[in-house]
């Protein structure tokens, strides 16, 4: 059984690491995080110009007609650019609930705008800081009009559509739906949050009376928003992955540079025990994330397992990374000059974009028992 990836998709992996090497420098993450910007604009027009935003967009549609595969390379590298731009929230979320769950008028009016990059698309779950689940979306639907809060939505101050998960009473069972909603809707309200990671954009959105379109979705709405996640979750997983091998090699280099009493301090056992550690949780991570990537490309019944093995893994390795880089630093690592934080921001960031790694390690033990059973 072949785990690895192809000719092609290697070559695709190198053209991105390529790009963003050369547009996407630690000095442009920066830039944002100091300033108002909301994203880097030049570097998703360079991913838009690539075509990486049409990655897995059928052709008739104006997408490469690609497969998850080639979008865990370029998430791979992305991450380890700490890249400030939307793509997980457009391309990772909001484009693949339309390509599975939008009706064909939607994908015809959404999907070319998404290839084309002329949009940017958010997906918007959580409203409050309780764990998600059915029980807890209060946001409703009903007449063609969205009313309730959505926070923290990722991109969401400056995202042109969201994909909001709603409770439609006019459904069996828990009422959960998705619906299209324009965000320069008059019904709308953008109000942008802080979090530890200002390269990456949270908004909270109000909904009032928002005009809305809901989506082709079956009465176990619940379990679609699950499916949608689970594809995020092994496609974040690879990103992780991306910033923890860049905070491995981050602190490598210093503790190769870096001499203290005559030696390098990457000569002492302590330094050393802190780069093994950091590498074997990589590398624990890579093969649950790669296990993740082939259920995810041929739609494997252990999907849900997969992708819960690959968030678990890949989000303690780029936490554990990032933590660690910061202490190999010494104490230069706790500087606002340091460029550590940018990985241990987004580390966080991430770790709680799909919900709690709580949530997913409790996931993960369910799935494996009602595997078990069967």
């Amino acid at each position: 059984m072949n785990f690895d990836f192809s000719e092609d998709q290697k070559l695709l992996k190198e053209q991105v690491a390529r790009y963003l090497s050369d547009n996407c420098s630690i000095d442009v993450v920066r830039g944002v995080l100091e300033s108002e910007d909301y994203y880097s604009s030049p570097v998703w027009k360079g991913l838009v110009d690539l075509g990486l935003t049409g990655t897995t967009i059928p052709e008739e549609y104006g997408g490469l007609g690609l497969g998850p595969l080639e979008l865990c390379v370029i998430a791979e590298e992305l991450g380890r650019a700490s890249a400030p731009v939307p793509f997980s929230s457009s391309v990772y979320l909001a484009t693949e609930a339309l390509k599975l769950f939008g009706t064909d008028q939607q994908k015809e009016e959404w999907l070319p705008q998404l290839a084309e990059g002329k949009i940017i698309a958010t997906f918007a779950l959580p409203e409050s800081a309780i764990e998600p689940n059915s029980n807890n979306i209060q946001c409703s639907f009903s007449a063609g009009k969205v009313n309730g809060v959505k926070m923290p939505v990722a991109d969401g101050s400056y995202a042109d559509i969201c994909i909001a998960v709603v409770k439609d009473n006019a459904k069996n069972g828990d009422g959960i739906a998705m619906a299209i909603v324009k965000l320069d809707n008059s019904g709308v309200t953008k109000k942008s949050l802080s979090t530890l990671d200002q390269s990456r954009d949270h908004a909270e959105l109000i909904f009032s009376n928002a005009d809305a379109d809901l989506m082709d979705n079956s009465d176990d709405g619940w379990s679609e928003v699950q499916q949608i996640f689970d594809i995020a979750a092994v496609l974040m997983a690879f990103e992780q992955i991306g910033g923890a091998e860049a905070s491995l090699s981050m602190a490598k280099d210093y503790a190769m540079d870096r001499f203290a009493f005559g030696r390098q301090i990457g000569s002492y056992q302590a330094i050393k025990h802190k780069l093994a550690d950091m590498y074997i949780k990589i590398e624990l991570a890579k093969s649950n994330s790669y296990f993740g990537a082939m259920m995810l490309n041929d739609n494997g019944s252990d999907l849900k397992i997969a992708a819960a093995a690959s968030r678990v893994a890949a989000t303690d390795a780029f936490n554990y990374a990032a933590q660690e880089n910061i202490q190999t630093h010494g104490g230069i690592g706790f500087t606002w000059e340091a460029d550590t934080q940018f990985y241990y921001r987004r580390s966080q960031v991430l770790g709680l974009a799909l919900g709690s790694i709580a949530s997913w390690k409790d996931k993960l033990v369910t799935q494996l028992e009602e595997k078990n059973v069967n």
